[in-house]
């Protein structure tokens, strides 16, 4: 029984995977971090089932890229849970989880999430005859660079797709497909999967050196040194 957990963005979300699917599921919107919503909806979830934290046996949570405080938020409860009850954790790709439900559609799929400032995250991948394949690192870019990347058809998904669906088209016309996602469901079930997976391998991380994947640094002002 594994607790999966979002926090990327402010779309979250929590589930519990048993018995090879998504027992049980709570998505919401946060109007800032994640920080009231969280736990509460995580022990919901646990009730729901009629389990215990105690009971849970993996953890997998979604490491970024994202937002800043957004995902520390998910990553420090992830982390106080797995050391609390002694469970494995993994941590995955917010833009792998988001692209791997679409896996079968039979062309590459490139995940976007906004990053601020007209930037965008993305990452390309494949499902090909030797299994699902990352073509490009996630990485974050102005969106021309995405835009730049176009080339044969593509599936896009992720909670950017909104923002650019209209210079994806204009850029490739019926070469672009996509997939605009109000809820980050199916991104909780393509992490779910992928971390569940993992668990099942025994393929773990250390949970101390679990950390947020920014890809960037915040933009926020340096400090200044402090006055005489």
């Amino acid at each position: 029984m594994y607790l999966v957990i979002d926090t990327s963005t402010r779309h979250g979300a929590v589930g519990i995977w048993r018995d090879g699917t998504l027992a049980r599921t709570l998505a919401w919107r946060s109007r800032h971090n994640h920080t009231a919503e969280l736990m509460p909806a995580v022990d919901e979830v646990l009730k729901g089932i009629g389990a215990a934290p105690k009971e849970l046996t993996g953890i997998v949570v979604a490491h970024g890229p994202g937002g800043f405080s957004a995902l520390r938020v998910g990553l420090g409860a992830a982390k106080g849970l797995a050391f609390a009850v002694g469970a494995p954790l993994v941590g995955i790709s917010t833009l792998e989880a988001s692209a791997y439900p679409y896996r079968g559609v039979g062309l590459p799929v490139c995940s976007i999430i906004e990053s601020g400032r007209d930037l965008m995250a993305w990452a390309r991948f494949q499902e090909t005859a030797a299994g699902w394949k990352r073509r490009t690192a996630d990485r974050i870019t102005p969106s021309e660079a995405l835009l730049a990347a176009r080339g044969r058809h593509t599936l896009f998904c992720g909670e950017g797709v909104t923002a650019m669906a209209e210079r994806l088209q204009e850029a490739m016309g019926a070469r672009a497909h996509m997939v605009s996602e109000q809820m980050p469901l199916s991104r909780l079930a393509g992490l779910a999967e992928l971390g569940a997976a993992r668990l099942d391998a025994g393929d773990v991380d250390d949970i101390a050196a679990v950390r947020p994947r920014y890809l960037r640094a915040p933009t926020i002002t340096p400090p200044r040194p402090p006055r005489a």
